[in-house]
């Protein structure tokens, strides 16, 4: 049975590795201990959301089908490590470079929380019970938006934008295992409070 809350996962940078616009499957490079990280949520039913801007869709670098297949071929690699992802809310668009459709100031791309409220709306999950982890300010930005305790990584831009993010976020982890971990502590904390009332 799934928890109420979720574990929001931005994709390149704290995943896998961040080569500027991933546009093709064999791209993929899963970084150290993120799928091990995924599978222990898993394994305790907690949900993995992928939240991810892709403005590779609206530059026209790739389209949403080769999205698609990518985040297919992105499941396999994870599925290898026994770990997988409940489901990914992208971001297409770009406020003001890009091909037509695409050019817009919408409320999905982070550090807006448009692909939060969308899972949310999907699945009832309480926001401000779950956690979201990425490498950018933007990612602690959109958690922070909905009440949600924010995580830092840093793997990435993590150790680039730590001083940014510093008065933001909740926490700053090595990587994404890490970051399970700290999850982990506070979800304990949280169940012990809950079952003592």
């Amino acid at each position: 049975m799934l928890r109420n809350f979720a574990v929001f996962v931005d994709r390149d940078g704290t995943i896998n590795v961040d080569v500027d616009f991933l546009s093709a499957p064999e791209q993929i490079q899963l970084l150290p201990r993120s799928a091990e990280a995924i599978h222990i949520l898993n394994s305790l039913e907690i949900p993995v959301i992928v939240i991810t801007n892709q403005s590779g869709i609206a530059r026209g670098i790739f389209s949403e089908n080769e999205l698609h297949n990518i985040h297919l071929a992105f499941s396999a690699e994870l599925k290898k490590h026994h770990a997988h992802v409940l489901e990914y809310f992208y971001c297409p668009h770009h406020p003001s470079e890009g091909i037509a459709g695409y050019i817009k100031d919408c409320e999905c791309r982070k550090p807006k929380p448009g692909m939060l409220l969308a899972a949310k709306k999907k699945y009832g999950f309480n926001l401000e019970r779950s956690f979201v982890i990425g490498d950018k300010c933007i990612d602690v930005q959109a958690g922070k938006a909905v009440g949600a305790t924010t995580i830092q990584v840093a793997t990435g831009y993590g150790t680039k934008e730590k001083d940014s993010c510093l008065k933001t976020r909740d926490y700053y982890a090595e990587d994404l295992y890490n970051a399970v971990d700290f999850i982990l502590t506070i979800t304990a904390k949280r169940e012990l409070l809950e079952n003592e009332k």
